[in-house]
């Protein structure tokens, strides 16, 4: 299966929750390949170790520019199981470029090309996107099964939920018809809270009204939850703070992989 986790609003947890998902999927012995494609590169930098500024990455693998595959350019994760294609540089901005003036035919799947001859070697392939709709998100999402869709309980992250379902309808439409929206996951939930009970409410109506799994458990808003990210480690690694947080994502991976028959 391959997944991309998706929110045109940064700072809601998308990288974060993909790198602790990716953490649960290897400890249950699966094989995992994550492939970078926000240019931010967070998660290359928290799931690889040592990568030289020149090496080649997504970019490579996508640009018209070079002859390397996505094959070319995967490297080891800090676990066992994983793999990373990941963003090295700034080279993935000139590629969201190159790739949106190029005009030519089947610029939306060179993502997809380029995985065809990979994703049978893992269980599953997570994808990460930067925060926005752009050429590399629609790349993501064409060669993708399904979308993960990282939310908080905020006005902010409410408001841009119809414009990505808009998207994700556009992409089904026109590039890629199999196309399902996995599930919302909502991240750093504050649940104490007025507006985060608000919200959350909100959102539970909004999915509802969609036909769109709201997935539970919601993630608390936990320090550790942060500081494994930091230190490249897992929370069932962690002190008795950490790791019933890392059953959180355990639970979370459980049901996305059951609700797509995986």
């Amino acid at each position: 299966m391959i997944l991309t986790f998706c929110n045109q609003k940064g700072g809601v947890g998308k990288s974060t929750t993909l790198y602790h998902l990716a953490r649960a999927a290897v400890v249950s012995g699966r094989r995992v390949l994550v492939v970078d494609a926000d240019p931010q590169g967070n998660t290359t930098e928290a799931l690889t170790v040592d990568i030289p500024s020149d090496a080649a990455g997504v970019a490579d693998a996508l640009s018209d520019a070079s002859t390397d595959t996505l094959r070319d350019v995967l490297v080891e994760g800090v676990w066992d199981g994983l793999t990373v294609a990941p963003t090295v540089g700034e080279a993935l901005n000139a590629v969201r470029d190159e790739i949106a003036n190029s005009h030519r035919p089947g610029w939306e799947s060179r993502l997809r090309r380029q995985l065809e001859g990979l994703k049978d070697e893992y269980d599953l392939v997570l994808i990460d996107s930067g925060p926005a709709l752009d050429t590399l998100s629609t790349n993501a999402f064409t060669a993708s099964d399904g979308v993960l869709i990282v939310t908080q309980s905020t006005k902010w992250s409410l408001d841009g939920l119809a414009l990505l379902l808009r998207t994700v309808d556009e992409v089904r439409r026109y590039y890629n018809p199999t196309l399902a929206v996995a599930g919302i996951v909502l991240n750093q939930h504050e649940a104490l809270t007025s507006g985060g009970k608000h919200y959350a409410g909100e959102l539970e109506a909004a999915a509802s009204n969609n036909s769109l799994r709201l997935l539970t458990p919601y993630i608390p808003k936990r320090a550790p939850i942060k500081d494994a990210v930091d230190f490249s480690r897992g929370l069932d690694e962690g002190d008795y703070k950490a790791r019933p947080l890392g059953k959180l994502y355990s639970a979370l991976l459980e049901q996305i992989m059951e609700g797509t028959g995986r």
